[in-house]
């Protein structure tokens, strides 16, 4: 992959954050794995997934609404608005009303997965958030995301196997961290 043209790695970097699923989480360490320049390849990788954002807000509920009926699509289109309705309860739930705003933003601005901003943008439809609100929590997500994994893909592609490691051992702790910091509130409810 390294002989092929600068211009169509830069072009692939831009397709695969447009993605579903796989979006920054797969275009910057693919970037990185192309050793291309990180001044170039983070706003394609951010615009790239951006680009789908206002289709998705104004189409895909519609979409799979209607899809998922068909024979064909009923399977996926279902999956789909499931984890939808299943994202904005998430959000609603754990931020209310008025920390909607931010409760989106880092939904999609932390790259685990089953988030992002195609998810993002169908839970956000599926609270009716309106679209200027919307489009700002995702982007500004979407940039927070892609520092995230860019900072993680120069880590990896620095230090190797190590830097996995490393990464790997933080993730973990902050997860472990959370559930004990849950667990701990509950108790003090109690």
């Amino acid at each position: 992959m390294t002989s092929l043209p600068i211009i169509l790695k830069y072009l692939i970097v831009f397709l695969v954050s447009m993605v579903p699923i796989v979006e920054l989480r797969g275009a910057i360490p693919i970037a990185e794995s192309l050793d291309l320049n990180i001044f170039i390849y983070y706003p394609i990788a951010i615009i790239g997934n951006l680009l789908p954002v206002p289709i998705i807000y104004l189409f895909a509920r519609n979409v799979l609404e209607w899809g998922k009926d068909k024979k064909l699509t009923k399977k996926f289109f279902t999956w789909c608005l499931e984890k939808g309705e299943k994202g904005g309860k998430k959000l609603k739930k754990a931020a209310g009303e008025k920390g909607i705003f931010w409760a989106l933003l880092l939904f999609v601005g932390i790259p685990l997965p089953g988030t992002g901003a195609w998810t993002g943008t169908l839970a956000a439809s599926f609270l009716d958030l309106d679209f200027k609100t919307s489009v700002i929590a995702i982007s500004l997500g979407v940039i927070l995301a892609g520092i995230i994994m860019s900072f993680g893909s120069k880590i990896v592609s620095t230090l190797g196997w190590l830097g996995l490691i490393l990464i790997i051992i933080i993730i973990l702790s902050i997860i472990l961290f959370s559930i004990f910091h849950k667990k701990s509130k509950v108790k003090k409810r109690a």
